[in-house]
């Protein structure tokens, strides 16, 4: 094959499926052919036009599984054959002042996969070699492909947390990344207390994991966090920063609102509900690909499985729209028949 099939966007929204060459991948980095790649709300970077130059055509994708079928010069710990996936990150390089202090995730010199390099809407993916996680046999590709960011997302975000078992965590939102937090919170010991808007989705949450559940239209979510004792932590994936405005008042003292869903309003805090109590407020964008690795087989071991809608990857598109339009039950993943 001397090419392969790619969704490109321009603007905004503008797909055209093109045939692209097939290219030897540059040093340090290595070529897969993409079984899978997961839609992620973040891929409106991409497909928005929200980047610098969004005239630029580029594929969008970052939750991308494949099969390794070239290494480039420099590359000595991956084989021709392997099964790995890459997120959102595209691979740290080593040198810049983050890097050289371990702090892979802040790396100056790193792509972002989907958005400012290609990604993985299409038969075949550029990826360097940094930027990859092995996928564990237990894990088909369409399963193991939204755990590469939403999934690595909201466990990084629960395993930074420095907390007793059974302190209570609470995840807003049961969507793309707040069903997977829901799983991940309970596999790992704490009490899980669900936040969403309406009753439809209170089942499904007890189901998920969580063992209280609080309709946010009906009732104060803060006041109902303090009456179960107070939220150690808060873990807030909406994309909507006036929704996790009130929650501070929810957390126990010494307690965190953590925010790993990104909206474009703005968050507004009382200051009295941070100082009186300590409590803090931060963000968590994902994790290294070690750390990738490591939620993977969390995952896999823990049973952890994302809800997934499937597409063939010529219906790219459509896909995208129907992971804006929030109808999916809760992710949808691109099939390549290549």
């Amino acid at each position: 094959m001397s090419t392969y099939r790619a969704f490109e966007v321009t603007g905004s929204k503008q797909f055209v499926l093109v045939d692209r060459e097939l290219r030897s991948p540059a040093p340090g980095e290595v070529r897969l052919r993409v079984e899978a790649c997961g839609v992620c709300h973040s891929d409106v970077i991409a497909v928005e036009g929200l980047r610098a130059d969004p005239a630029r055509p580029i594929v969008p994708g970052h939750e991308v599984v494949g099969v390794i079928d070239a290494v480039g010069v420099g590359v000595s710990r991956w084989r021709v054959g392997e099964r790995v996936g890459f997120g959102y990150l595209g691979g740290h390089c080593t040198e810049c002042d983050s890097c050289r202090r371990g702090d892979f995730v802040n790396c100056s010199d790193q792509s972002q996969m989907g958005s400012s390099t290609d990604g993985g809407y299409a038969e075949v993916a550029y990826v360097r070699a940094t930027g990859l996680a092995r996928i564990p046999a237990g894990l088909a590709a369409i399963e193991a492909a939204p755990l590469l960011c939403a999934g690595l997302t909201t466990f990084k975000a629960l395993e930074q947390l420095t907390l007793r078992p059974n302190s209570l965590v609470a995840v807003q939102g049961i969507g793309g990344l707040g069903h997977l937090g829901l799983q991940y919170a309970g596999k790992l010991g704490y009490r899980v207390a669900a936040i969403a808007r309406g009753t439809e989705k209170a089942a499904l949450a007890k189901q998920l994991g969580a063992d209280h559940y609080i309709d946010s239209t009906s009732e104060d979510p803060a006041a109902a966090l303090q009456q179960l004792g107070g939220a150690d932590a808060i873990i807030a994936t909406a994309t909507s920063g006036a929704s996790m405005s009130p929650l501070v008042g929810g957390l126990a003292p010494r307690g965190t609102l953590l925010v790993v869903g990104v909206g474009f309003d703005p968050i507004t805090i009382n200051t009295l509900d941070l100082v009186f109590g300590n409590r803090s407020l931060t963000g968590s964008l994902t994790g290294t690909p070690i750390e990738n690795e490591d939620s993977l087989a969390f995952s896999a071991r823990h049973g952890i499985r994302a809800m997934i809608e499937t597409m063939p990857l010529s219906e790219a598109p459509q896909a995208y729209d129907r992971m804006m339009s929030g109808d999916a039950r809760f992710r949808v993943v691109l099939e390549s028949a290549a």
